[in-house]
């Protein structure tokens, strides 16, 4: 094999000059510096490089002045090289990406090539799906194929390819040299360190990872992107930065072309029509149940019900099992961290009943206290319900403990899980939960939907919620006789499009791997973190050591409607308020707070925005509300 060695750079960062002549069927060097100089200059979103205008022999492959592309090639913008982090503040050299480290081939100022658009007829072969809808998994992008199924023609799906550029091997060995050598450097040119973090969890201990063979495999945020068509959007002039990901999650195509398909093709009521539209609309929903149970490792589809979202989720085991099973005297356990939809429905459960709630403290970090959590737990007890990852504050809870300590108790558990499904690996079995519960649209799918997992056999005995069609076997002026669960939870018509979506939503986020977004998602945060900190009169709201990616803050002199409404004027959307979890804020004396709460198509320049404007509020160059 050939070594090839820097000598110079080009001015645009290029090597230049090789120790050894390119061996026969590769371009001479002039040809391999411009074609790595087109496509490693370029900044996201610049148009594709054109390749006729790069000429190359034809002892290279292809014809005299022109370099061969297959048709359906798609290159992948990630490499093993630690990116670049954008340009500091003039103000405040050592501000921003410099100083924080960048997640590993994360960050958005990597060179991205936007992949070759489809030919005419990928309408034809892909029914339903727009033709500008470069998808992640280009292999998996058809609606109407359900998971595992392989497709009618599979002469015609899409396949991800390399551009088998000449050279390319050898370019990747020497980028893969220069980074190993590489260090972030200040405007002094002095090594940078990491700022003092006060003790905030885990920045002490968090590196950026080297690259190298040992590195983790790339995850290509820029690929991702893609997929996500409302992140093309302006807002005042400047690109849209969704920082609002625990209020709500965007849509990729996928499942949008997906809600398009049902409509266009499958769209009937479910379950009681021998038509074909019907077996289709029936068939599509209960697949998508299927993908729910396979999701959060469920024993069976049958414990699966669909709902609006989270909160009517909690209202119906609140409404069914509560009324059922808790009485005057007993005891329901909620935490501090809880959403007001994990609060108000116990509370109005006691009332009725004239049961009593008692609450779980937090620590000064905003985790759990299990000490108290044992104290608590006594006889009485009947039900624990507790969410897996606080919203305002991203504390991941210990759930698995508080489910074990419960059940010890003799006590039944309710776990809220709208934050946590989309950020880590959920498997209600292994947990041993009771309940759990989640929204459609926290994990990427559409709204008003929802799920509940209950145990079957507290399904079993649990009274229907409502009544009327779809939930019933048998109707007499005398005696109506309820299907099983989970239909007997589920009267009228349901959304049944949106579940679909939702199916759509759980297959994207399983062929990216929810393992590869939670070691994405922590660096981001490790960022954002060790941006934030460094920022005078930035206080951090929840410094668990166990965190999703949220990080709540406050900024002295300001309101957080205040702060909200200056990064808005520059695109970046983030929640400022009280979350809906009001008593966990009181617990650090605030009322309010700025919430950037992130995803794994969130990046670090975006951070970077968002932390010059926090820094230039804290300079007082803003307008104190």
């Amino acid at each position: 094999m050939t070594i090839l060695t820097p000598t110079s750079n080009d001015p645009n960062g290029v090597p230049a000059g090789l120790s050894a002549a390119s061996p026969p069927g590769l371009p001479d060097e002039a040809t391999l510096g411009r074609l790595a100089s087109e496509f490693f200059r370029r900044l996201p979103g610049a148009p594709e490089p054109s390749f006729d205008s790069l000429p190359i022999s034809p002892a290279a492959g292809g014809e005299a002045g022109k370099l061969a592309v297959p048709e359906t090639a798609l290159i992948h913008s990630g490499s093993r090289v630690a990116p670049v982090p954008a340009a500091p503040d003039p103000v405040d050299p050592l501000g921003g990406g410099a100083l924080f480290g960048v997640p590993h081939a994360y960050a958005a100022a990597l060179p991205s090539v936007t992949p070759p658009q489809p030919p005419s007829a990928f309408g034809t072969l892909l029914p339903g799906l727009s033709p500008a809808s470069p998808y992640y998994f280009l292999g998996e992008a058809r609606p109407d194929v359900q998971s595992g199924t392989p497709p009618a023609k599979p002469e015609n799906r899409v396949v991800a390819q390399s551009f088998g550029l000449p050279g390319e091997s050898e370019l990747k060995a020497l980028l893969a040299e220069i980074a190993a050598d590489r260090q972030p450097v200040n405007s002094l040119n002095a090594p940078v360190q990491a700022p003092n973090t006060g003790g905030y969890y885990f920045l002490d201990a968090a590196q950026v990872p080297e690259a190298g063979a040992t590195a983790r495999p790339v995850f290509d945020v820029n690929a991702v992107r893609r997929d996500f068509p409302i992140l093309n959007e302006r807002v005042n002039g400047r690109p849209l930065v969704w920082f609002d990901n625990a209020a709500t999650t965007q849509k990729p195509q996928l499942v949008i072309d997906r809600l398009s398909h049902f409509y266009a093709h499958e769209n009937s009521n479910i379950h009681r029509a021998a038509h074909e539209l019907a077996a289709r609309a029936t068939d599509a929903y209960e697949a998508a149940r299927q993908k729910v149970q396979r999701f959060l490792g469920a024993g069976s589809a049958d414990e699966i019900i669909f709902v609006r979202g989270a909160t009517e989720a909690i209202n119906l085991v609140a409404k069914t099992w509560g009324v059922q099973n808790i009485g005057e005297g007993d005891e329901i356990v909620v935490s501090l961290l809880e959403h007001h939809a994990n609060i108000v429905p116990w509370q109005q459960l006691a009332q009725q009943t004239g049961a009593k709630i008692r609450v779980i403290p937090v620590d000064d970090s905003g985790q759990l206290r299990l000490d108290e959590l044992q104290k608590l737990l006594n006889p009485k007890t009947r039900l624990v319900s507790v969410t897996q990852v606080s919203n305002a504050l991203g504390t991941v809870t210990p759930i698995k403990q508080v489910i074990d300590m419960a059940h010890a108790a003799g006590a039944k558990v309710l776990v809220d899980g709208a934050q946590s499904v989309s950020h880590l690996r959920v498997n209600v079995q292994a947990l041993d939960a009771d309940f759990f519960v989640f929204s459609g649209h926290k994990i990427f799918g559409p709204t008003g939907i929802g799920v509940v997992y209950g145990k079957k056999s507290l399904l079993e005995q649990m009274p229907p919620w409502q009544g009327g069609g779809n939930m019933i076997a048998d109707v007499t002026f005398e005696k109506t006789l309820f299907q099983p669960a989970p239909n007997k939870f589920e009267a009228g018509t349901g959304n049944i499009a949106d579940a679909v979506g939702l199916g759509a939503a759980l297959d994207y986020v399983e062929r990216i791997g929810i393992e590869n977004i939670a070691r994405y998602e922590h660096d981001l945060l490790v960022y954002a973190t060790r941006g934030l900190t460094s920022i005078p009169g930035v206080r951090l709201i929840g410094t668990a050591t166990d965190k999703a990616s949220v990080a709540s803050f406050v900024l002295a002199g300001y309101t957080t409607e205040a702060v909200g409404r200056a990064l808005n004027e520059e695109g970046i959307a983030v929640r400022s308020g009280h979350h809906c979890a009001q008593p966990i804020l009181r617990r650090f004396g605030v009322e309010a707070t700025v919430r950037p709460s992130l995803a794994f198509y969130n990046t670090c320049e975006e951070i970077d925005r968002m932390l010059a404007v926090v820094r230039r509020l804290a300079r007082g160059k803003g307008q104190v509300a």
